[in-house]
């Protein structure tokens, strides 16, 4: 009897793993951009973002390493990393969620709306984001885009007095990412 429920627990756990279909990059892409008119460009783009979907559980992952982040400044780069996201001490940004209602047979090339729900963490603070994500599959590649907006605020970012009519109040964020069969 215990070799039987011993066999059935392998196999069951065997037959999980094998049924799960998972989608994975590590050169995933994050622009962000906080500029206001008529002050200096504030924008930076972060080209190694690593990214995972579980097919069957709808489940997202994201990761994006905050020195990665280049600006065309390198100035604007030091701030960024030193003063406002403090990356030595707070090194990544994470997002951890689900794409509701999301079902891979149903992909094409034309790109589908999908609602992204979940957790946004940075700086240590973590953030509902909830949006909408253009998906596509091509060439048994999942890309996924999103935009939406934070404030600094809400991760405890301190922009000096100085310098805050510089910085927009909401920061853009755009996602492209390019997922393989993992």
């Amino acid at each position: 009897m215990k070799n039987i429920i011993l066999i059935s627990i392998t196999f069951l756990s065997i037959t999980s793993v094998v049924g799960q279909t998972k989608y994975f990059t590590k050169t995933g892409n994050i622009i962000f951009e906080a500029s206001v008119p008529s002050f200096e460009e504030i924008k930076s783009e972060n080209n190694s973002v690593t990214a995972i979907i579980d097919t069957d559980t709808q489940e997202f992952a994201v990761l994006a390493l905050m020195k990665a982040f280049r600006f065309k400044i390198a100035l604007m780069e030091e701030h960024f990393n030193e003063n406002y996201l403090e990356s030595d001490t707070y090194p990544k940004a994470t997002f951890k969620g689900k794409l509701v209602k999301f079902e891979l047979s149903k992909l094409s090339q034309t790109p589908q709306k999908i609602q992204l729900n979940g957790i946004l963490n940075i700086h240590n603070k973590s953030k509902e984001i909830s949006t909408i994500a253009l998906v596509s599959l091509k060439d048994n590649s999942i890309n996924l885009t999103a935009n939406f907006n934070i404030k600094p605020e809400d991760f405890d970012v301190k922009i000096p007095s100085i310098v805050k009519e510089k910085i927009a109040k909401e920061i853009n964020i755009h996602i492209n990412l390019d997922m393989q069969k993992k």
